[in-house]
């Protein structure tokens, strides 16, 4: 069989953060979904999942439109078996549901979780598609100095992470 590989960027707006996973069951998008409305109240988001065998469509599910449409339309274009998408509304990151996600027993790994641009290189035969990795944002550009360490720093405690 040929092998064949593809980039496939992600389509999003700039804010829009989303998580990039594999799992390995159709239950994977209820289970996602129970999950991401117990861990956050009132959380917006769209998830959808690349089925790997039996009918081979994108199953979806999500609180908001606009999230559920922009996963369903990128899981279709990875078409990559048993990978899934979660797209969360602006406001809703992936630190506070990271772990929520990781913890759901059919998901075998995570990607990415990001706001960046991103592209993922996908191998194609003809039995189907896969993941090989991502590329999350840009080129490194430098090492941190000590005006960068105090930039980070005044950051993580302007948006309230640290204290």
């Amino acid at each position: 069989m040929e092998l064949q590989l593809k980039v496939v960027r992600i389509e999003k707006p700039e804010s829009v953060n989303f998580i990039l996973g594999q799992s390995h069951f159709i239950k994977t998008v209820e289970d996602i979904h129970e999950a991401l409305v117990g861990a956050v109240p009132d959380i917006r988001f769209g998830l959808a999942f690349c089925e790997a065998s039996g009918k081979a469509l994108v199953r979806w599910s999500g609180t908001d439109e606009a999230m559920i449409d922009l996963a369903r339309k990128n899981a279709l274009a990875l078409s990559a078996g048993h990978t899934f998408v979660v797209f969360l509304g602006e406001g809703f990151y992936p630190i506070n549901v990271l772990s929520t996600i990781k913890r759901v027993p059919e998901v075998v790994g995570i990607f990415c979780a990001t706001a960046n641009p991103t592209e993922v290189v996908i191998a194609e035969t003809g039995l189907g598609r896969g993941v090989l990795g991502v590329i999350d944002g840009v080129l490194t550009k430098g090492i941190e100095d000590e005006d960068g360490i105090a930039w980070r720093k005044g950051f993580l405690r302007t948006i309230g992470y640290k204290f």
